[in-house]
């Protein structure tokens, strides 16, 4: 059911006269003002108490040209045009919105997006700029609007200066700011400790640019000593360059950073445009961040008339035995090619008999052994199978056992070649049956001197979206922008990586998933392919000394504590047969929601999530921690009433360990489990043993 109030107000406003916004509920108020020289201003109060102190709004623009003489003539003749100050008041628009809409596929089936709005006019030499205000019940969102006019078509960006100045020193879970990758690992720290602490969680990587000394990336997470917990991302963003906070770590103020293109500019505009949305997400317990659907909400609808074939896909691929060192990428060389036909089958065996829908294959074709290492233009052409990957063969037995193929595009972040070829690439896909790809853009981008967070890599990324689109293929992104709700409006996004996944195994500290589901998940599902169940990786590869920290369970918990469509088993085959009793949850477990609830949540501590099924009505609940052991108490009362359940718990065993155990001991704690049987109503209590790095996970009928 849609119910929508639209009311408007126009009016003009002298400068410096306030205009204040509150949200449905009465508990948050945004305040906008033009300062005594005309800048615009906003700031934010939750309850009266103060969030965001008054920030300013605007932009630097490289603006009209200067007057041709024979000294400037053959350089570029422009002026910097200041759209921060100088600004009146021209009209405000008031209106109310509330409507109920479903997902494609989501956390749940059916989201309310509920604000009220106001949008300011300001005008400065004839040229309008409007800033729209959209106030939920659990926070903000805000964008720059440049309307068609006479006097502004093109023009270029210099700088935003939009500000998020807080009101004190908070503690916070941040990212290093890079234009270039997510994969790092989260600090956790007051914002005054953030310079001093950036350094020691970067992780070395194939294409970085780290921005700044105290530069975070969005979603940024924060709480009071109050107890609030402030979130500030951005939504919906297309052709526009990706935004990274810069933190002056005196005052505790935030300034907008715009990716720069290859020659230096912030963006490159044409009105009528607009921003992506601005958001402060003010909610007063954590388990409403993950509840929290403003980023979403701030996205449009979506855009395609036919979404019958987006699915829930559940896969495996010959890719952990790669990414580990068993097998190779390339055809040809001393190693073991991993997609060598007869080994792509085995996966396919293995994955048709324990009811899977996926197989993805990396290193299928033609190309990685000219690639490791260098930069190209002309790599791949994503049509090419190596002589061992008999693609026509292969196909049809994936088909013959109800399996599909997923197609792995690795760009070599080669954009330009990538556009290229991707119509044959996905008219390859759809003569075959293939309806899922993942790409990857690792390495500096070509052309040069662009970034993977630039407005250039943004408009690719949503250029492949709409081409995939049109030929109902799904799309699972590695290296590229982290997501900001685009989703809603291409449900065949089905993933994204874009953050610090299991492929980098023993670089993953333990409180890295109590912290996405507040940071990056916030904005779209990620491919962060858990289901590990051999933790000690020179057991894969003698030379290797790398160690998970993670129990079996805490894997199994992940299904349900990082929601997505798309979810992979990343483990070997032979490693789940050892562990068949475990990785039951693994088959069982939904990809689709009807209802989440967050149950127990702390930032870098702890979640635990109940979530019911789509279609079945089962339940399933996960719950991870970090390094620390817990004992939680989770209450089933999420249950309908008046039913009996029979819940099936996995759980660490006493003595598992996801962190203390390592493969210079020997040990094998991290791989200790208990799994019982017990009937279960709405008024349960289950008292639940956590494992340092442990979790548990449950599934309900």
């Amino acid at each position: 059911m849609l119910l929508t109030l639209l009311t408007t107000l126009l009016m003009c406003l002298p400068v410096g006269e306030a205009q204040t916004l509150s949200s449905p509920d009465g508990n948050l108020e945004m305040t906008f003002v033009l300062s005594e020289d005309g800048s615009p201003n906003y700031a934010l109060q939750y309850k009266g108490g103060n969030v965001v102190m008054p920030s300013v709004l605007g932009y630097k623009f490289r603006g009209r040209a200067s007057a041709k003489t024979p000294e400037n003539y053959m350089r570029v003749g422009y002026d910097t045009l200041d759209f921060h100050s100088g600004f009146r008041v021209k009209d405000v628009q008031r209106s109310t919105f509330d409507q109920t809409w479903s997902p494609v596929w989501g956390e749940e089936s059916r989201i309310r997006n509920n604000y009220n709005e106001l949008a300011v006019t300001l005008e400065k030499d004839g040229i309008d700029m409007i800033v729209r205000f959209r106030l939920f019940d659990d926070g903000l969102g805000f964008r720059y609007e440049f309307p068609q006019q006479k006097g502004l078509r093109y023009f270029t960006v210099l700088d935003e200066l939009t500000e998020f100045r807080m009101a004190g020193d908070h503690m916070a879970w941040w990212l290093a700011g890079d234009y270039d990758t997510q994969e790092y690992n989260y600090g956790e720290s007051r914002l005054s400790q953030v310079r001093d602490l950036l350094p020691g969680t970067l992780i070395d990587g194939a294409s970085q640019h780290v921005v700044a000394p105290t530069a975070v990336q969005t979603s940024l997470q924060m709480k009071t000593d109050g107890g609030l917990y402030v979130n500030i991302h951005e939504a919906a963003l297309i052709d526009y360059p990706t935004m990274t906070l810069i933190l002056d770590d005196e005052d505790f103020s935030f300034k907008a950073d715009l990716t720069p293109d290859a020659t230096g500019y912030r963006g490159r505009l044409c009105a009528p445009c607009s921003s992506p949305w601005r958001t402060v997400m003010v909610v007063d317990d954590a388990r409403k961040v993950l509840a929290s659907r403003l980023i979403l909400n701030l996205n449009e609808s979506c855009a395609l008339d036919d979404v019958s074939w987006i699915r829930p896909v559940k896969y495996m691929g010959v890719w952990w035995e790669m990414i580990t060192g068993m097998s190779a990428y390339a055809y040809g060389g001393a190693k073991a090619h991993g997609a060598e036909s007869g080994n792509v089958r085995r996966y396919i065996d293995f994955a048709s008999e324990h009811g899977f829908d996926a197989v993805l294959v990396e290193g299928w074709n033609e190309g990685w052994s000219d690639w490791f290492g260098k930069q190209k233009d002309e790599v791949f052409d994503f049509v090419t199978p190596a002589p061992d990957f008999d693609i026509e063969g292969l196909n049809e037995y994936a088909h013959s056992k109800g399996i599909r193929l997923m197609m792995h595009h690795e760009t070599s972040s080669s954009v330009v070649n990538y556009e290229r070829c991707i119509d044959d690439a996905f008219d390859m896909m759809k003569r075959y049956g293939y309806d899922a790809v993942k790409t990857g853009y690792v390495g500096n981008i070509i052309p040069y001197g662009e970034h993977h967070y630039g407005q250039f890599m943004v408009n690719h990324y949503n250029r492949v979206l709409r081409k995939a689109a049109e030929h109902k293929i799904m799309v699972n992104g590695h290296e590229a922008v982290r997501p900001t709700g685009i989703c809603r409006t291409y449900p065949n996004l089905v993933g994204n990586e874009s953050a610090l996944g299991m492929e980098f195994r023993s670089q993953v500290l333990p409180h890295h998933v109590t912290i996405l589901p507040f940071t990056r998940l916030q904005g779209g599902p990620m491919d962060f392919t858990p289901g590990i169940f051999e933790m000690d990786m020179s057991k894969l590869r003698a030379s290797s000394r790398q160690q998970i920290h993670s129990t079996l369970c805490k894997q199994l918990a992940l299904y349900v504590t990082q929601a997505s469509p798309l979810q992979m088993a990343g483990d070997l085959p032979e490693h789940y047969l050892r562990h068949m009793d475990a990785f039951q949850f693994i088959k069982d477990v939904a990809l689709d929601w009807e209802r989440s609830v967050y149950l127990e949540a702390e930032p870098g501590d702890y979640v635990v999530t109940a979530r019911q099924a789509k279609g079945s009505g089962e339940w399933f609940v996960g719950g991870v921690t970090d390094e620390n052991a817990r004992e939680m108490t989770v209450s089933l009362d999420f249950l309908e009433p008046g039913k009996k359940y029979v819940a099936r718990i996995y759980r660490d065993a006493p003595d598992a360990d996801g962190v203390s155990n390592t493969y210079e001991t020997g040990s094998e704690a991290c791989s200790r489990y208990e799994i019982i049987e017990k009937k279960v109503t709405s008024k349960t209590k289950l008292k639940l043993h956590m494992a340092p790095s442990g979790g548990f996970a449950i599934s309900i009928k």
